[in-house]
Formats: structure tokens, C-alpha cells, sequence
């Protein structure tokens, strides 16, 4: 497969001629094309990703955040899609702050977002608005803090 220039891959322009403001930048890196999309379109340009007939990225394989601390916006949180009809990946990525970690659930869109999204908030404490049962999922309730994020003490909690 012959690499692509990022802005002449099909999806892309796909998503772009759906809603510009959609696309705040595309990555291509080793074969692989990264969308960054604001938060404010995540929900929609997830919806549109899984029921345009001519995409259909039926599964959502991962969800995985990113702590880029002392570095604001802090965290990347990346979308992991898969079109099985048309054998096609895409990762989608949203840049956040540290200081309003939160997201718009897509537990609506992808039921498997469910435990995807749970772990990232046990883990680096990133919060999914409109989540169905955002709780702990690793760690123990009484837990503090998240033990994924760069500046959790090594030694564990105090």
C-alpha cells in the first residue's frame, strides 16, 4: 500500500467535507492516520464515523489517554477505529487540560466504550460526560489519586 499525503486520505476528507471545524489537524505516521479532532465535535464525529454508510467504523478497538505532564493541554486521549466492512483504521485524538479532564462519552455510540472509558478515569482520572456507571474499575474504591498520571508519587499514596 502506497502512502498517503494525510490530507488526500478518503476519511479525512470525508470528515472534513462533513464538518470542517472537525478536524483540527491529521498526523500520518507509519501508515497510520491520526485525526485530531476538538473535544466539542468528539461525540458528533464519532456518530458520523460509525453510521456514514460509506465509512462505518463499526468498532471502537481501544481507547488509550496519554499524560503529557508538565505539557498543557495535558492530556491526548486517542479513539481507536475500526471499519471491518471496509478493512479501514483511523484513531481519532483529543488534546485536554489537566485542569478539566473531561470528555463526552461515546458509551452511546460504541457500547464497548464502556470499560474503555472507566479505565482511563480510574487510572489517569479522565471523566466521560453522560458516562452510564463511571466508576472504579481496577483500582479499589477508597483509592486516591490515579496512578497513571506523571506526577503520582512513585512510592504510591501518602
Amino acid at each position: 500500500m502506497e502512502p498517503q499525503e494525510p490530507d488526500k486520505n478518503p476519511v479525512v476528507q470525508q470528515l472534513r467535507g462533513w464538518n470542517g471545524a472537525a478536524v483540527a489537524g491529521v498526523v500520518e505516521f507509519r501508515g497510520e492516520t491520526t485525526v485530531i479532532v476538538p473535544r466539542e465535535y468528539l461525540r458528533a464525529a464519532c456518530e458520523y464515523l460509525a453510521t456514514e454508510p460509506s465509512l462505518r467504523f463499526s468498532f471502537l478497538s481501544d481507547i488509550t489517554p496519554v499524560d503529557r505532564f508538565p505539557i498543557e493541554p495535558r492530556f491526548e486521549v486517542n479513539y481507536h477505529l475500526l471499519s471491518i466492512d471496509r478493512r479501514a483504521r483511523i484513531r481519532l485524538r483529543v488534546k485536554i487540560s489537566g485542569k478539566d479532564a473531561v470528555l463526552p462519552s461515546v458509551t452511546a455510540v460504541w457500547p464497548t466504550a464502556n470499560w474503555h472509558e472507566r479505565e482511563s478515569f480510574d487510572l489517569f482520572g479522565i471523566r466521560f460526560e453522560g458516562h452510564p456507571n463511571l466508576k472504579r474499575i481496577l483500582m479499589p474504591e477508597e483509592w486516591e489519586g490515579y496512578p497513571l498520571r506523571r506526577d503520582y508519587p512513585t512510592e504510591g499514596p501518602r
